[in-house]
């Protein structure tokens, strides 16, 4: 009997530990997973979409039937703007937990957009089903129920148009408008609404729908001239003066604001548009651009961390646009963060490949990127790319006194000071004069021999000498270190 326990507890021990290898290699143990998520979130709420969705790739691979894992996976599908790929995620979590109603409300809303008014009536359904007050269900409902009439309208008007029955019909081109309106697209309902305006005597109801069109899609000025079409019709119309003065203000703040930017006066084109988002609040496009706008501005004024700010900000409403991905990544080479630049950089490449801008961005970046994993001498001096001549001097006279070699006795120490010494009076030399510090900011380092005529190796003196050399030399401080 003792020796048959003695076998079982052998095989008991065996089958635990390959249970153990098993579990290491197929799958991520719970506090990976919990760090992924964790990291993932995170970098959600900083902006940062393509590192969240690589750890949020990390949580599903070490466990594939947690449903909170694809929904959080496709959060981030949906915020950089790729709802085909978020889509297969929700119906992966609804399949593992069928009463979630966040889910299928989710799902639904992708599946309206898709125009597939079937199967997102299907899931707006069954979250009423088990929750009948939900606010947000009725309204996704009835909006599916009203696509549903505008494709059958659409249909017949269409076919109307097809057999040249009713071309000069006002009320049938406004009727398709007002279903390509409800569809979710305000530029085929704009083609139609141009020609009735001129098929009624008096189409003010035309222009202002016009004129809202085009505001709602940012073309203030077209906006513009839509509503003083109206106003010549009559210019005590109520409706349309209320709507020309809000529409001659804002285009006049967006003007006015693009001048100042041409103009490099930053500072005062950020308070313009932070007017523009006052002025109109209820129109995405508007804070949109005025987020992108200020975005750029505090580039210019070299803000580094709060252009980061502003910037993930305006990319988490436009996760595709490659004018803010390209600012951010100049904002955060100016906060000397190469990697995160890179991969803005990159991102934009994403959406354009042709474009020679972000091409030219790239190549700086990872340039920059190399450069700072051999020899930064910003970072040597302590000081941000944005430092101007009297900040990098002043800096290279406090550290050039803290690291003087006589300042050192021993041997050892006396070599650690002399390589800081050195790398020191290098950073100075080269951040002072505009040539080479051009040449930093494009990424290349004059002092590298790589990168002069014949090569050569080995660290040389800026100054043509190495006052470390031969016997008995010693510094002045105040004659050598303050020049």
């Amino acid at each position: 009997w003792e020796h048959v326990s003695y076998i079982l507890h052998l095989l008991l021990c065996n089958v635990q530990v390959t249970c153990l290898f098993i579990s290491g290699v197929l799958g991520a143990t719970p506090v990976e997973i919990e760090h992924h998520l964790e990291m993932g979130r995170k970098l959600l709420a900083a902006g940062q979409l393509a590192e969240a969705l690589s750890h949020y790739h990390s949580a599903v691979e070490g466990d594939s039937k947690n449903y909170l894992t694809y929904y959080k996976r496709a959060a981030v599908f949906l915020a950089m703007g790729k709802s085909k790929s978020a889509l297969p995620d929700l119906s992966q979590a609804i399949q593992l937990k069928p009463d979630f109603l966040a889910a299928r409300l989710q799902r639904g809303n992708i599946l309206l957009k898709q125009g597939n008014t079937e199967e997102a009536r299907e899931d707006f359904l069954a979250v009423l089903n088990r929750s009948p007050d939900h606010e947000e269900a009725h309204d996704q409902l009835h909006k599916a129920d009203d696509l549903e009439f505008c494709h059958l309208a659409l249909f017949y008007s269409n076919l109307f148009f097809v057999f040249q029955l009713s071309p000069w019909d006002p009320e049938s081109r406004e009727l398709r408008a007002e279903c390509y309106i409800r569809l979710g697209d305000p530029r085929k309902a704009i083609m139609d609404l141009t020609p009735a305006t001129r098929l009624r005597a008096d189409n003010r109801a035309a222009f202002l729908k016009l004129s809202q069109l085009h505001y709602s899609l940012g073309d203030h000025h077209d906006s513009l001239s839509q509503v003083r079409e109206c106003l010549k019709l009559d210019q005590d119309d109520k409706e349309c003066f209320v709507h020309y003065k809000q529409v001659k203000k804002l285009s006049k703040q967006l003007d006015s604001a693009e001048e100042l930017i041409l103009e490099q006066r930053y500072q005062e084109a950020t308070e313009k548009y932070e007017s523009v988002m006052r002025t109109e609040p209820n129109v995405a496009f508007y804070t949109n651009k005025a987020k992108e706008r200020i975005c750029f501005c505090l580039v210019k004024m070299k803000s580094a961390e709060e252009a980061v700010d502003i910037c993930s900000e305006a990319h988490q409403r436009e996760p595709q646009n490659i004018h803010i991905l390209r600012d951010r990544a100049e904002a955060y080479i100016l906060q000397q963060e190469y990697e995160k630049a890179v991969e803005d950089y990159q991102e934009a490449r994403e959406f354009d490949q042709e474009n020679q801008e972000l091409r030219e961005g790239l190549e700086r970046a990872q340039k920059l990127l190399k450069q700072s994993r051999k020899r930064d001498y910003y970072k040597i001096l302590g000081v941000s790319r944005s430092a101007n001549k009297q900040e990098i001097i002043k800096a290279y006279r406090k550290l050039a006194q803290q690291w003087h070699p006589d300042n050192f006795q021993s041997e050892a120490d006396k070599k650690e000071a002399e390589k800081k010494f050195i790398d020191i009076a290098s950073a100075k030399e080269v951040l002072t004069n505009p040539e080479m510090r051009q040449k930093v900011d494009s990424g290349e380092d004059p002092l590298d021999p790589e990168n002069q005529q014949g090569g050569g190796g080995g660290r040389e003196w800026p100054f043509g000498f190495n006052p470390f050399e031969g016997g008995n030399f010693h510094f002045k401080i105040s004659s050598f270190v303050f020049n």
